[in-house]
């Protein structure tokens, strides 16, 4: 009989998406899908679905997005790109990001695809994580 994976230890998971500016994000969008077949999706870009090796019933969605230079999304980094983690315990992550003196951004934000929280690593990039409300 197969055990449940009840682990709630605060880690990543996997990746959640890739952002980063581009000059013109729908023509941008509009390459990819003309040259790589990427189909678009309501937040203006592509979602990559695969499913977990631990939990194969779960379908786990990786977001490819750009954003117009200059988009505020990325403040404060400097850089052009944003990577998005897949979470579990979000919660438990942000007291550890306190007690190791990680910079937090903003408070954790609840919709109805899960839970998000944004912080910077000690090189200036900025992180986005995401815990999914299906990986509860």
């Amino acid at each position: 009989m197969e055990k449940p994976n009840n682990d709630i230890t605060p880690k990543v998971t996997g990746i959640g998406g890739i952002f980063f500016l581009a000059d013109n994000p729908k023509e941008l969008q509009n390459w990819y899908a003309k040259n790589l077949g990427f189909e678009m999706n309501e937040w203006g870009g592509a979602s990559f679905d695969s499913r977990s090796v631990d939990k194969p019933e779960e379908i786990n969605s990786l977001q490819w997005n750009p954003f117009k230079q200059g988009s505020e999304y990325f403040a404060p980094s400097k850089k052009e790109f944003m990577i998005n983690y897949r979470v579990q315990n979000i919660e438990g992550l942000v007291n550890q990001f306190k007690e190791n003196g990680v910079t937090i951004l903003d408070d954790i934000a609840t919709y109805d695809y899960g839970k998000f929280v944004h912080i910077m690593d000690n090189e200036g990039n900025k992180i986005e994580l995401w815990e999914p409300i299906n990986d509860k």
